[in-house]
This record gives C-alpha cells, sequence and structure tokens, in this order.
C-alpha cells in the first residue's frame, strides 16, 4: 500500500513535466501572432532580390518550416500543463476582444492610423495610458520581436550581398557589422507597435488594457513567448547557413 501511494503521488508530476508535442504549438502561436511572424521572414528577405534568390529563400524561409523548427526547441520549455495553460489564456474573452480590434486595423484600418499617429504626435496620450501600453509592450515582447525580425532579415539580406560579390563572412562577424543597425530598429519598432496599439485599442477602457496585459504576465505565457524572443535568432543563422549549401 505504502508504495502505490508513493506511485499514486509521482505520477502526476511525471505526468505533469512530460513535454508537448511540437505540432501542440500550432494553435498557440496562432493566438499569440507567431504564425503570422513566420509567414512574414520570407516576403521580407525576398524584398529586393533577384527571381533566382527569391526562390531560393521562399524554400528555406518557408513559414511551415520556421514555426515547426521554432515548436520544437520550445518543446523543453514548456511542458502540456503550461502550454495548456497558456492556450486558455489566449483564448479567454478579453484576448478575443483585443485581437479582434487589431485585426480590425488590418483590415482597412492603414489610414485611419496615419492619421492617428499625427494626432499622436500633436497631443501626446495621458500619461497612465502610455504606462499601460508600455506595459503591454514589454509582457508581450511583441517590440523586441518585431525587431529580432527586421534585424534578422537584414543580416540576412547583408549575408545574401556579400555572397553575391564572392565574400564569404561567418555569423560572429555577421553579427558585429550589424549590430550597431539593431538599435535604430528598436526605437522606430517601439514607436511603431506603441501608436498601432494606440489606435487600435482606442475604444477600450484602461481596466480592460490591464486585464489584456495581464494574459501576457501569466508564468505559462511569459515562458512561451521569452522562449521564441530567445530561439528565433538561433533559426535565423541555420537558415543562413544552409544557404551556403
Amino acid at each position: 500500500m505504502r508504495l502505490l501511494l508513493i506511485a499514486l503521488l509521482l505520477f502526476p508530476v511525471f505526468a505533469h513535466a512530460a513535454p508537448p508535442k511540437a505540432e501542440a504549438f500550432a494553435p498557440i502561436f496562432e493566438l499569440a501572432g507567431i504564425r503570422l511572424l513566420c509567414e512574414q521572414a520570407t516576403p521580407l528577405v525576398q524584398r529586393g532580390l533577384s527571381d533566382k534568390q527569391q526562390a531560393q529563400l521562399a524554400k528555406v524561409f518557408a513559414a511551415d518550416g520556421l514555426c515547426l523548427d521554432l515548436a520544437k526547441r520550445l518543446t523543453g520549455k514548456l511542458d502540456q500543463a503550461q502550454l495548456r495553460q497558456a492556450q486558455r489564456l489566449l483564448e479567454s474573452q478579453v484576448a478575443q476582444d483585443f485581437t479582434a480590434a487589431e485585426r480590425s486595423v488590418g483590415e482597412g484600418g492603414a489610414e485611419g492610423l496615419a492619421a492617428y499617429r499625427k494626432q499622436l504626435f500633436e497631443r501626446p496620450p495621458r500619461e497612465e495610458r502610455l504606462a499601460l501600453v508600455r506595459r503591454l509592450d514589454a509582457a508581450a515582447h511583441t517590440t523586441t520581436l518585431a525587431t529580432l525580425l527586421r534585424y534578422e532579415v537584414g543580416k540576412t539580406q547583408a549575408w545574401m550581398a556579400l555572397r553575391v560579390r564572392g565574400e564569404s563572412i561567418d555569423e560572429n562577424t555577421l553579427s558585429s557589422r550589424t549590430k550597431t543597425q539593431e538599435a535604430a530598429l528598436r526605437v522606430s519598432s517601439a514607436a511603431a507597435v506603441e501608436s498601432f496599439m494606440f489606435y487600435a485599442y482606442r475604444q477600450m477602457p484602461s481596466e480592460k488594457l490591464a486585464e489584456y496585459t495581464a494574459v501576457y504576465e501569466q508564468p505559462a505565457v511569459a515562458q512561451l513567448l521569452e522562449g521564441i524572443v530567445q530561439v528565433l535568432p538561433e533559426l535565423f543563422a541555420l537558415r543562413r547557413a544552409q544557404l551556403k549549401k
């Protein structure tokens, strides 16, 4: 009986710690906007390049492969229970409401956003509202992910340009040569993210905005996004290595 009791006590612990399969991340990536990030990689790295180069990059930076590799590297960072909790949080009503507000901007709000950005410049937002937006940005890693994507895309295009000229460069040297660009990208990304949030959430009361921010501050969601921030540069470096073959 004592051994049985020990076994029953230990079983949930081991079950809880079991890593999820990579495929289980797909709905979470969709909810958190990571799928969109994977889809943006190809057209961004292809910009301004020849048809031959674009075809090569389309294969190496395909969204499905990028997201799957990202998920595979996250399987050891979260267990199944954490993944389920993250999905429940991102499927909550408040998260759905804010996602709908974000989507409405992309579905025809571009002109309105441009006008709103000018308005923000002329009439800065209230300090408490600005603090909330920045708190959400930090929790959701929105500026960080946007900066990372733009920076890694820039590094890839620089690598491609050197390759066309017959030059070879390793990852450390590439990073050191492009590092100064990262700070500027972060500043412009932060400005774009903030203005987008102010515009998309302009009808949302601050109480709701705080509630939405709390979703991203929950440990399961925070750990997921922190893992993505850590892994994304590695995936781009691996893909640049594939282009050498």
